[in-house]
C-alpha cells in the first residue's frame, strides 16, 4: 500500500511498539494515529484458523455494532407490491421492483446495502456478477434477504454490518470512526469478537483466533491481545 511510503506514516510507525496491547491501550494508540486530513474510520483485520475454499470454513455473517458505525448508510430494497410500500415508509433510501434491477444492471450503484424480498430472488440473481464483488449481493446469511423489510432497513440503518473471511481466512470490518470515545470502541469490537466467536465455522480446527490487528484507515497497524479482548466484561453504563 503507497501510504506506506509517506513520512507522515512512517512516523506515526514509530509509535507502535512490536507487541500486542491490551485492547484500550491499542485503541487509544489506534485514536493517536489518526492523524489524516478526513475523519478516518476505525478497522479490524482479524486472520482465523480457518480455509474458506472448504464450505464448512467459511464465515459469513451480520454484526450489530452497539454504538453505531459513525456512517450514514443508504439502503436499496427490491421487492414488489406492498412491500414496496414498507420500505418506502420505513427509510429505504432506493425502493423499486424489476425496474430498480434495471438500473443496476446499468451501472447504478448508488447504495451501502441492498435488501431484496424472497420472492425477488430469482430475478436479483442475474446480478450476482456485477453484486457479488462489491459484497452487496443479498444473501438470507447476511440478513439482507427478507420479508421483515422493517427491522431489516432499521438494524441496517442503525450499525448492523455484514462481514465475511476472505480467501486467506482474514477478516476486515470497520467498527467505527477514530473520532468514537475509545470506550464506544471498545463497545463495538467486542460485539465484534463475540459475532466471530458465535458463527465459529463447523469445519474449524484447532487454534480459531490467530491475530488481530487495529488500524485506523491511514494508520499503522497495532497488534491486540485477543486473549484480552475475549476475556473482557464490560459492564454497560448507559
Amino acid at each position: 500500500m503507497t501510504k506506506k511510503g509517506s513520512r507522515r506514516f512512517q512516523e506515526l510507525q514509530k509509535k507502535v511498539e512490536d507487541r500486542a496491547y491490551s485492547p484500550s491501550d491499542a485503541l487509544n494508540l489506534l485514536k493517536e494515529t489518526a492523524t489524516a486530513k478526513f475523519p478516518e474510520s476505525a478497522e479490524a483485520h482479524v486472520r482465523l484458523g480457518i480455509d474458506p475454499k472448504y464450505t464448512d470454513q467459511q464465515l459469513r455473517t451480520t454484526v450489530v455494532l452497539p454504538k453505531g458505525t459513525g456512517q450514514t448508510k443508504k439502503v436499496a430494497v427490491i421487492a414488489k407490491g406492498e412491500k414496496v410500500t414498507e420500505a418506502s415508509n420505513n427509510g429505504a433510501d432506493l425502493v423499486g421492483s424489476e425496474e430498480l434491477i434495471d438500473e443496476i444492471q446499468k451501472g447504478m450503484m448508488d447504495f451501502d446495502v441492498l435488501i431484496a424480498t424472497p420472492d425477488m430472488m430469482p430475478q436479483v440473481a442475474k446480478l450476482g456478477r456485477m453484486l457479488g464483488p462489491r459484497g452487496l449481493m443479498p444473501s438470507p446469511k447476511g440478513g439482507t434477504v427478507t420479508f421483515d423489510l422493517t427491522q431489516a432497513i432499521a438494524e441496517f440503518k442503525a450499525g448492523k454490518l455484514e462481514f465475511r473471511a476472505d480467501r486467506t481466512g482474514i477478516v476486515h470490518v470497520m467498527f467505527g470512526k477514530a473520532t468514537f470515545t475509545t470506550e464506544d470502541l471498545l463497545t463495538n469490537l467486542k460485539a465484534l469478537q463475540e459475532t466471530i466467536d458465535r458463527n465459529r465455522p463447523a469445519g474449524a480446527k484447532g487454534r480459531y483466533w490467530r491475530s488481530i490487528y487495529v488500524s485506523a484507515t491511514m494508520g499503522p497497524a497495532i497488534q491486540l491481545d485477543i486473549n484480552a479482548l475475549r476475556d473482557l466484561k464490560l459492564t454497560e453504563t448507559a
